[in-house]
C-alpha cells in the first residue's frame, strides 16, 4: 500500500504481466516472471518480485523452484504452507496433463519419441519415480503408467508390479523410465544389473522392454544408447 493513498501500487504490475501472459503465453516471460505470476495468488497483498528472483537465485532455475522440497521452500521467509501447495500443484496437474493428452493414437518406436513422452512426468520429482510406457506390437501408445515411487531397484528385483501393469495394457513393447534426484542421469550399476533381470522375466512373457531411460535435471540417459543393455 503507498503511504496514504489507500492503493496498492502493486496492482498494476500484477495486471500487466497477467495481462503479457494471456496475450502472448509463457514464452514471453522469463522465468522469475512467471514464478512471479503464480505467487500473485499466492501471496496477494504483497511485492513477490523480489521473492521470486530470490528463489530462482537460491535454487538455480524455475525448475529447481518446483522440484524443491516443502522443508526447502520454507526455509525462505515469507514462503507458508499455501505457497508451498500452490508451488507443487504445477508439477502434478502437468503429469496428469501429459499422461491424458498421450493416452491414444501416439506411435512411440524410438527412445527419443518415449523420452518425449516421459520427460513431464518427472517434473517437480523430490524422489525416484519409476515410470512404465506401453504400446502395441506396431508402436501405438497403450498408457503410461507410475509404477513406484522411492526406491527403483527394489521394486525391479520384485517385477510384479511392472508385470502386472503391461499385461494389464496387453502391451508387446515397453519403455521402463525413472529419475535421478541426485542430479545425474547414469545408471548405477545396481540399475543396470536390475534392468536386465527385468528384461529377461518380461522376454518369458513374450513382452519387449526396448529401452530403459534415466532422467534429471531436463535431461535423460538411454541404457541401450550407452551400450548398457543390449538393443
Amino acid at each position: 500500500m503507498a503511504e496514504g493513498s489507500g492503493k496498492n501500487v502493486h496492482a498494476g504490475h500484477r495486471s500487466r504481466v497477467r495481462q503479457r501472459f494471456l496475450e502472448f503465453g509463457g514464452e514471453q516471460l522469463q522465468d522469475h516472471q512467471l514464478l512471479e505470476l503464480i505467487l500473485f495468488y499466492a501471496i496477494p497483498q504483497r511485492d513477490v518480485n523480489p521473492l521470486a528472483h530470490e528463489l530462482i537465485g537460491r535454487f538455480g532455475s524455475l525448475q529447481g523452484v518446483l522440484e524443491a522440497s516443502r522443508e526447502e521452500l520454507k526455509e525462505t521467509v515469507g514462503i507458508t504452507d499455501n505457497t508451498v501447495a500452490l508451488l507443487k500443484l504445477f508439477p502434478e496437474v502437468t503429469r496428469r496433463a501429459v499422461r491424458a493428452q498421450n493416452s491414444v493414437g501416439v506411435i512411440v518406436n524410438t527412445t527419443e519419441e518415449a523420452a518425449e513422452l516421459l520427460m513431464p512426468c518427472f517434473v517437480g520429482a523430490q524422489q525416484e519415480l519409476l515410470y512404465l510406457l506401453s504400446t502395441d506390437a506396431k508402436g501405438k501408445l497403450l498408457g503410461l503408467d507410475r509404477i513406484s515411487v522411492g526406491a527403483v531397484d527394489a521394486v525391479l528385483l520384485d517385477q510384479r508390479r511392472v508385470v502386472e501393469k503391461a499385461l494389464h495394457r496387453r502391451a508387446s513393447q515397453l519403455f521402463l523410465a525413472h529419475c535421478h534426484v541426485s542430479g545425474l542421469a547414469i545408471p548405477s550399476q545396481s540399475d543396470v544389473s536390475s534392468t536386465q533381470r527385468l528384461r529377461v522375466a518380461l522376454g518369458a512373457l513374450g513382452l519387449r522392454l526396448n529401452d530403459h531411460i534415466i532422467f534429471a535435471d531436463g535431461d535423460y540417459v538411454s541404457m541401450v544408447q550407452s551400450g548398457m543393455i543390449e538393443p
